[in-house]
């Protein structure tokens, strides 16, 4: 059975009282001393407990000098100020004190904030409830995760953006948090969601966005492609408080990310690539419209159903979210992107080519035509190769062949394999050959000659 609680147990000894039990009887039946039951038949509410005096510590006759030194604090320069490590050495050399740093510790985390309101200086701060109009406003905000990327331990970023009235939110993971990123991860938001807030988007002071903050004040140096975004799309930045003081502003969607990252990131998740972890946040978020947020009456799709048709209708013609790089091909047929490298066809050694830098990827054009695409490196001084772009130098260098990093990545990403000298053609393989084919065919061919 259940233990009872004590206004339970004090309900059933007035009870069995009542009913004409004595002293001693209620004492054995309910197993409680005399006082006890004295006690329940004075009040059917029991009284609390009262508190033991505070026992005496070594730390109480040296007190007062905390204090002073924590006063003395108020008007020191805010990097000159003790610590807690200093005051333990000051009592300890300057007092002789025999104390423990913990009771310093405990002492000096409960006596410096009761200090600074004595003093009249602690920051009164007031929060006025909000009521937030469908279809209006949303906050933006990026959050560190971790996953197991391929094997790999790696931390990458989920943007988020929440809808204030609904609580409808959207999550992307990328591998980084620049504007790339910010930029495709609104575009995913705004056409998942199928429309554009109506008054102000809220956001803190990313990169991406802020080019500088100005003062105290709200007022921001924007970043030109993030103007040009905005324009595009028709949304209206809000720029909260720097650093903790405006981190309630957008409460919203800091909270959601906190919600999100304990729930669908514990565990660790495993993956073979973001592709497929964004598949996987996006079922999540479906599953997340089914609960309620608080003590509201509605789910958030049943609200979200309320505030779609209120968003103002998205532009038809795209926006690139890509960055622009033009670098030169270096004469090992690689081109450098931020801090990795990347292979293109060895053809374009020494010419300039158009690259467009995705969130995930990039894309190379030489004179508008795509001439490689690549997954983008997470890790810093990194190089991503092709074995393709190099048959052609390869024919003509088979000995470069068998100890180059181009074959070294393509045998461990599964894409490449030696065949056999003695193995017999099938008629499938009889077709006609493509000049990569031809190529690779006959460097294969090559190398086996020269391994042998």
């Amino acid at each position: 059975m259940p233990r009872m609680s004590k206004v339970e147990l004090y309900a059933a000894i007035r009870r069995d009282h009542r009913g004409g039990m004595s002293m001693r009887e209620l004492e054995r039946k309910h197993g409680v001393t005399w006082r006890t039951v004295r006690k329940a038949l004075d009040s059917s509410w029991p009284q609390p407990r009262k508190k033991l005096p505070p026992r005496a510590t070594g730390v109480d006759r040296y007190k007062p000098v905390i204090d002073q030194i924590l006063r003395a604090d108020l008007d020191a320069p805010r990097k000159q100020r003790h610590t807690v490590t200093r005051i333990f050495h000051r009592l300890v050399e300057e007092h002789g004190a025999d104390v423990s740093y913990g009771m310093v510790r405990y002492y000096v985390a409960a006596r410096k904030p009761e200090i600074l309101v004595e003093s009249g200086k602690a920051p009164l701060e007031a929060f006025v409830p909000q009521t937030h109009q469908p279809g209006h406003e949303a906050e933006v905000d990026f959050g560190d995760v971790t996953i197991r990327l391929a094997g790999k331990l790696v931390t990458c970023y989920l943007f988020s953006f929440r809808l204030s009235y609904s609580g409808k939110a959207v999550h992307r993971v990328f591998a980084s948090a620049g504007q790339e990123a910010f930029f495709e991860g609104h575009v995913h938001a705004l056409r998942t969601l199928g429309g554009v807030p109506r008054t102000k988007v809220r956001y803190d002071n990313l990169k991406a966005a802020v080019a500088r903050v100005l003062g105290l004040s709200r007022a921001r140096v924007e970043a030109d492609r993030w103007i040009a975004f905005k324009s595009h799309f028709g949304i209206e930045s809000f720029y909260c408080r720097p650093g903790i003081e405006g981190a309630h502003e957008k409460g919203g969607v800091e909270g959601q990310i906190g919600y999100f990252r304990r729930n669908h990131f514990v565990p660790v998740p495993e993956v073979s690539s973001l592709a497929e972890l964004n598949e996987m946040v996006e079922q999540w978020d479906r599953q997340d419209d089914a609960r309620r947020i608080g003590s509201r009456s509605r789910t958030i799709a049943e609200d979200f159903a309320l505030e779609r048709p209120l968003l103002m209708p998205l532009p038809e013609e795209p926006f690139e979210t890509g960055r622009l790089f033009t670098p030169r091909v270096d004469r090992y047929g690689q081109i450098p992107v931020r801090t990795n490298r990347y292979s293109v066809p060895i053809r374009l050694i020494g010419k300039r080519v158009r690259v467009i830098l995705h969130a995930s990827h990039l894309v190379v054009y030489d004179q508008n035509v795509e001439v490689a695409r690549h997954e983008r490196l997470i890790a810093k001084g990194a190089v991503r190769l092709e074995l393709d772009h190099y048959l052609e130098v390869l024919v003509r260098k088979p000995g470069a062949f068998p100890g180059s990093t181009a074959l070294e990545q393509a045998r461990s990403a599964g894409k490449f394999r030696m065949p056999s000298p003695r193995s017999t053609a099938s008629p499938a393989s009889r077709r006609p050959m493509t000049g990569s084919s031809r190529a690779t065919s006959r460097l294969a061919s090559t190398t086996s000659t020269i391994t042998s």
